[in-house]
Parts: C-alpha cells; structure tokens; sequence
C-alpha cells in the first residue's frame, strides 16, 4: 500500500549555480516563480518529468527535465537568464498517438504517428510540419531532426498553427513521445 504523497512530482528550484543561495520547493505547476525567487539557476528533479520556460505563464524556450541534478541550469539549456515558470509531465501509460500536418489548420500532408519520428523529411517526405492533432500521449517536438534544437511540449489537443504559439519553433522536424520515464 503506498501513501497519497508517495508518487507526487517533486522538484527544488535554487536561485544560484551548484544548489546554493534560497530555494523553492514545488509540486504542481507553477506559472511565475518570481514570488518565491530572484531567479532560478539550479534544480534538482526528485521525483516526476517537467517542462521548464524561460518566461513566466509558461512561455518562450522550453526544456524537459527528467529526475536528476541540474546544477548550472542556464548553460546546459542555453537558456538567457532563468527558469521562470514549470509544468508538470502527467505519467501516461497507454497508447501514443498524433496527427501531424504539413500545413497550419490541418491542410495539406498528414499523417499518423504512434512512435518517435526523428526526421519527418525522411520518413514522410514532409518539408514542415505546421499543425497536429495530439490525440493520445505526451510529445516533444523539436525544430530540427534527431530531436536537436529548440523544443516545445504538446499535451492532448488541437494545435491550428504553431506560428501562433509565441516566439517557440514554427515548424517541427522531429517528434519524441514522452513515455512512463517520469515515474
């Protein structure tokens, strides 16, 4: 029998480098991190997956953190400045499965992925991938192929253009499920 806490995600956010000055200590999503910290330069992930953002309410360059120790956050994610924002990874353990399209509004190309793809051009003879449909399952998809470059986190949902979803990638080349690792 385990305990209600004992599969909580838990990660410790500390304003300097290598762990030090004060810390903030969080469990769910937090959308500014400015109220408990000046910034936020190391982490440790204890338990769970997250997705750290460069800018408050989720936004600008994103990062996924899996458990471990993240001592100098700024030059292993090339972020500017700091981890301003973090959401939860919910674990999921059944089917993946996305509609990827080659144009913004679900036009043009499409097609079906349940695994990893780590280069639509190769696979699918796609140039771009402009919208998906993220029916099953969480995904990460990255700007350029073998999953290299910027990235931007997809929960279930329709996603019409990503031209409209801040200053993240536009286009996509590779896509990474996010599988039962954040246990």
């Amino acid at each position: 029998m385990t305990s209600p806490g004992m599969n909580m995600n838990r990660i410790v956010f500390y304003e300097d480098r290598n762990f030090q000055g004060r810390s903030y200590e969080c469990m769910s999503d937090c959308s500014d991190m400015s109220s408990y910290l000046n910034r936020c330069q190391s982490c440790r992930v204890e338990r769970g997956c997250f997705i750290v953002y460069d800018r408050s309410n989720f936004m600008g360059n994103q990062h996924f953190m899996r458990r471990g120790e993240y001592a100098d956050c700024m030059n292993m994610m090339g972020m500017n400045d700091s981890i301003r924002s973090c959401r939860v990874v919910p674990m999921h353990r059944g089917p993946f499965r996305m509609m990827i399209y080659e144009r913004e509004n679900f036009n043009g190309q499409m097609h079906e992925l349940t695994d990893d793809c780590d280069n639509v051009m190769d696979r699918y003879r796609m140039s771009q991938c402009m919208s998906c449909n993220v029916m099953d399952g969480h995904w990460l998809m990255y700007e350029q192929p073998n999953f290299r470059g910027r990235m931007m986190y997809m929960r279930p949902g329709e996603y019409r253009n990503f031209m409209n979803m801040g200053n993240n990638p536009t286009r996509f080349m590779s896509f990474r499920r996010i599988s039962d690792s954040c246990q």
